[in-house]
C-alpha cells in the first residue's frame, strides 16, 4: 500500500515573490518600536559590515540563563510559516539561543528534528559574510493568526553527556553572538531582501607550518614511555601496557627493541592477572579504559601480539597468583583473556563505532588467547567475521546467545555501513560517523605481525570509506584565516557545532592522526587528499590542535604519527583532491540508505539530510546547508514523504531538552514545548522486529521516497530497493545535476529508479 503524507500541502518552487511577510531589525530603534520590542539584558551595537544588531548579556549574578528580548511579528494565518535569523559569520560564542512562540519553546536543545535557534560555535562559521538560519513554525502555532509574540533567550552552553544539571547546563559568562534580523516568510529557502548588505570572503592568510611540532610530540610521548622504563616502575593499566608494547616497534622511542620494555610489559600483564583474580569484573568493566565495558582485555591481547616472539621464552615460567600460590604464566594469561572473550562476544553493540571498538578488542583478545592456547576461545574465523560485520562487509549478527549462537536482533540483512560506505545508524551522522581511525585500528588488529599487511577486504573497505567521507568536507578557512577543508556537520544527526572541524582524509582525534587511514591503505586517491592537506599547511596544525588536549589517550594517539608522515612523504605525487575543492568536477553524491545528499555545482555547495532526525515517526522535515560565495543558509524545511504506514502514531511529548530518549534532564524553569501533542504517523516496521510507539527505531520515521523543493533545487530521492517513483517539476527550465543530461522543461514528470536520487536546478534567466 502506498501512502503520501505531507504535513502542509504547499511545496512551492524556487523563490516566489512575496514569500517574505515581516522583518525586525535588531538595534534599529524604529524597527524595534514597530514590533513592540522589549528586552532584559541586551546590548545594541554595530557589527558586521556596520549593520545594527543586539547581543544578549549574562545576568548578574551569573546564571545559566542570559538576557532575553521579546517582540511581535506578522505571520500568515493560512500558509506554512518559517522564521529566519541573520548572523554574522565571524562571531564566536559558546552560548545557545532559543526561540519561543507565544510563550512556548520551539525545538529541542539537544539533537531534535526541530532545532533551537543557535548552538554557538568556537570558530568563525565564515569570514566577511552573513549566514541565515531558517526553521519552520508548527502549523498549529500560526493557524488563524496574523501575528505572534516571539522571544529569543540566551543560555550558557550545554554538554550533551552531562549526568546532572550542573554538568549538562553551563553558566552564561559572556555575551551571545550578534543577532541582526529576524524574518518571517512562507518559503523554506530564504531570499534576502534587496536592501541586504553582502560581504566578501577575504583573501586567505598565507599558510605556514608551525616549527618544532614533532619535537614537542616526541617529548610528550617520550615522557610516558621513559617513565615506564625506569627501575621499580611498570605500566599501570591496560592502555599503558599496550602503548609500551607498540612503542617497541617505533624507532624514535627509547622502547624500540629495548629488552627492558619486554620485561615491563611482562610484569604489567602479570600484575593485571592478579588484579583480575581479585576483581573478576575487570573483564567486563575496566575503568582504566575510556568506555569501561567496551574493551574486555583487548589492549592486553594487543600487547601480547605485538611482542609475541619476545614474550615466548617467559610463558612457561611460574608466577605469583596473588592468592599465596603459583601458576604458569601461560595459563594465568589465558584464563584472564578467556574471560574477556566470553564477555565481549555476548555484549556486542549495534551502533557502528561501538560495534567496531568492541569487535576490535574481541578479536585482539581472542587472537592472543589462541596464541597462548589454541584450544580455548572462539574460532579465529568467527572473531575475524565480526570485524567484517563491523566494517560493513557482512551482515551484522549481533551478540552470541547462551548457546554461543548469533542472535540476529535486526534480521539477517542489517549492515553496519551503507552500500555507499557511510556508517549506518538512524541516519547520517557527521562527526560521530568519522570512524576511519577505528577501521584503521581494526585493520591493524588483523596484521599477522607488526608491519605486515592485514586483511585485504578490510583495507579495501577502508579506502572506500575514505572516499565516501571526502564528499562531506567543504572549502573554508580555519580560525586564523588560512585555507582549509571543513567537516560538514549541519546535516548530521549527532552534530550541533557549526562549523565542523578542519578535516581532510581523516578527522584527527584523540586516538589517531589525520593521516592514519591513508598510511594504512596507501590508496592513491587517499594519498592525494593527504597531500592536499600538506600543501595547505594543515597537517602540523592538526597535531598542534591534538596536543592542546591533555590526557593519556591523546598521547597514545600521537605515537605513530611521525612514522605515518614519513611513509607518506615517500609516496608519488597524486592528482586527486578533495571533491568539493574549487576547480574539481561537479557531482551529486547521494546515500539513499542514510537519506543524505552532497552536491557541487560550480561554486555552490548543497548538503541535505532528507531523512532528518525522524527517530520515532515520519516528521516530513529535511535539513539543508547551502554554501555560496556570498552567504550560507542553514534550514529545516518541510518535504513530502511517501511511505508505507503501520497504522500506529506517535504523539510528541512535552520535551524541551533532548529530542530523543526520555527527553533528557528537566529544566527548573519548566518551559513548555510548542510541539506537544503533535500526532505523527509511524512507518511500517519489518516483521520480526519488536517495537512500541515512542521507541527509537531506524524504520519508524523512514520513507520510501522523499520529494523536496529548496529554492532553485528540486530533489527526488528514492530510498526503496524495489519501487519506482515519479516527480513532477514546477514551471521553468532545469538542469539535472551530476547527470550530463541536457535541459529539462518544467511541468514534466520524471521517473526515479530504486535507490537513486535526482537533483534538478532551475535555470534562472
Amino acid at each position: 500500500m502506498k501512502f503520501l503524507v505531507t504535513l502542509v500541502g504547499v511545496l512551492a518552487g524556487a523563490m516566489l515573490a512575496g514569500a517574505e511577510i515581516d522583518t525586525v531589525t535588531f538595534g534599529d530603534a524604529a524597527s524595534e518600536q514597530a514590533h513592540a520590542f522589549s528586552e532584559t539584558g541586551s546590548k545594541a551595537e554595530r557589527g558586521g559590515l556596520g549593520e545594527s544588531c543586539r547581543r544578549l548579556l549574562p545576568l548578574s549574578p551569573v546564571s545559566w540563563k542570559g538576557g532575553t528580548m521579546k517582540f511581535r511579528i506578522k505571520v500568515d494565518p493560512e500558509k506554512p510559516n518559517y522564521v529566519t535569523v541573520k548572523f554574522w559569520g565571524e562571531d564566536v560564542s559558546d552560548d545557545i539561543l532559543l526561540l519561543s512562540v507565544d510563550g512556548k519553546q520551539l525545538g529541542y536543545r539537544h539533537l531534535g528534528d526541530y532545532d533551537i535557534l543557535d548552538h554557538g560555535s568556537s570558530d568563525p562559521a565564515l569570514f566577511g559574510r552573513f549566514f541565515y538560519t531558517t526553521t519552520p513554525l508548527p502549523p498549529a502555532a500560526t493557524s488563524g493568526k496574523r501575528e505572534v509574540e516571539l522571544e529569543i533567550a540566551a543560555n550558557g552552553r550545554i554538554w550533551g553527556y552531562g549526568r546532572n544539571f550542573e554538568q549538562y547546563q553551563k553558566e552564561m559568562t559572556a555575551p551571545s553572538r550578534g543577532i541582526y534580523r529576524l524574518y518571517t516568510q512562507t518559503e523554506g529557502f530564504f531570499t534576502p531582501p534587496a536592501d541586504e548588505k553582502f560581504g566578501k570572503a577575504p583573501a586567505p592568510v598565507k599558510p605556514e607550518d608551525p616549527a618544532g611540532t614533532f619535537d614537542r610530540l616526541k617529548a610528550r610521548v617520550g615522557r610516558d614511555i621513559d617513565s615506564w622504563l625506569k627501575p621499580n616502575s611498570i605500566p599501570s593499566n591496560q592502555m599503558h601496557i599496550q602503548m609500551l608494547a607498540q612503542a617497541y616497534h617505533v624507532k624514535w622511542t627509547k622502547a624500540c627493541r629495548n629488552p627492558e620494555a619486554v620485561k615491563k610489559v611482562t610484569a604489567g600483564i602479570d600484575d593485571y592477572f592478579r588484579r583480575w583474580r581479585k576483581d573478576p569484573k575487570l573483564a567486563s568493566y575496566d575503568r582504566s579504559t575510556y568506555n569501561a565495558d567496551w574493551f574486555g582485555f583487548g589492549p592486553l591481547g594487543d600487547a601480547i601480539l605485538q611482542m609475541s616472539d619476545e614474550l615466548k621464552p617467559f610463558l612457561d615460567e611460574s608466577i605469583d597468583d596473588g592468592e599465596g600460590g603459583k601458576i604458569v604464566r601461560r595459563k594465568a594469561w589465558a584464563d584472564m583473556l578467556e574471560a574477556g572473550v566470553s564477555y565481549l562476544s555476548t555484549h556486542r553493540r549495534q551502533y557502528t563505532n561501538q560495534s567496531m571498538i568492541i569487535d576490535m578488542n574481541l578479536h585482539r583478545n581472542n587472537r592472543a588467547l589462541h596464541w597462548l592456547d589454541p584450544s580455548r576461545g572462539l574460532p579465529l574465523e568467527q572473531t575475524l567475521g565480526f570485524l567484517l560485520e563491523s566494517t560493513g562487509i557482512k551482515p551484522w549478527s549481533g551478540s552470541l546467545d547462551k548457546q554461543g549462537k548469533p542472535s540476529w536482533p535486526l534480521g539477517r540483512d542489517y549492515m553496519e555501513l551503507t552500500a555507499k560506505h557511510l556508517t549506518r545508524e538512524l541516519g547520517f551522522v557527521g562527526s560521530y560517523g568519522e570512524i576511519l581511525d577505528w577501521v584503521s585500528s581494526i585493520y591493524d588488529a588483523t596484521r599477522p605481525a607488526p608491519g605486515e599487511p592485514g586483511n585485504a577486504e578490510i583495507r579495501d573497505a577502508l579506502a572506500e570509506m575514505i572516499r565516501a567521507r571526502s564528499y562531506f568536507r567543504y572549502p573554508s578557512l580555519d580560525a586564523d584565516g588560512r585555507p582549509a577543508m571543513r567537516l560538514e556537520t549541519v546535516v548530521g544527526w549527532r552534530d550541533t557545532t557549526h562549523p565542523g572541524d578542519v578535516v581532510y582524509a581523516q578527522r584527527p582525534n584523540r586516538d589517531g592522526s589525520a593521516v592514519q587511514s591513508v598510511a594504512a591503505t596507501l590508496d592513491p586517491d587517499a594519498i592525494g587528499l593527504a597531500q592536499q592537506m600538506f600543501d595547505d599547511k594543515q597537517f602540523f596544525r592538526s597535531i598542534e590542535n591534538q596536543m592542546k588536549e591533555g590526557g593519556f589517550r591523546v598521547t597514545f594517539g600521537l605515537l605513530h604519527t611521525p612514522d605515518q608522515y614519513e611513509l607518506l612523504l615517500k609516496q608519488p605525487k597524486q592528482s586527486s583532491r578533495m571533491p568539493m575543492s574549487a576547480g574539481e568536477p561537479d557531482f551529486v553524491f547521494s546515500d539513499e540508505e542514510n537519506g543524505v545528499l552532497a552536491v557541487k555545482d560550480g561554486d555552490e555547495i548543497l548538503y541535505a539530510s532528507l531523512y532528518w532526525r525522524a527517530r520515532h515517526a515520519v516528521n516530513s522535515l529535511a535539513k539543508f546547508h547551502h554554501i555560496t560565495p556570498e552567504l550560507e543558509r542553514i534550514a529545516t524545511v518541510r518535504e513530502e514523504i511517501n511511505f508505507e504506514p503501520s497504522g500506529l502514531f506517535y504523539l510528541r511529548p512535552d520535551w524541551t531538552n533532548f529530542g530523543f530518549g526520555n527527553g533528557g534532564l528537566r529544566y527548573p524553569d519548566k518551559a513548555e514545548s510548542l510541539h506537544r501533542g503533535e500526532k505523527l504517523p509511524i512507518a511500517k516496521i519489518p516483521a520480526g522486529i519488536a517495537f512500541q510507539p515512542g521507541q527509537e527505531n531506524s524504520y519508524a520515521g523512514r520513507g520510501d521516497f522523499y520529494r523536496c523543493s529548496y529554492g532553485p533545487f528540486e530533489i527526488g530521492m528514492n530510498a526503496s530497493k524495489t519501487k519506482r517513483f515519479s516527480m513532477t517539476l514546477p514551471p521553468g527550465e532545469f538542469r539535472r545535476l551530476g547527470s550530463g543530461v541536457g535541459t529539462v522543461q518544467g511541468k514534466s514528470t520524471v521517473s526515479v529508479p530504486p535507490m537513486s536520487t535526482f537533483v534538478y536546478k532551475k535555470i534562472l534567466k
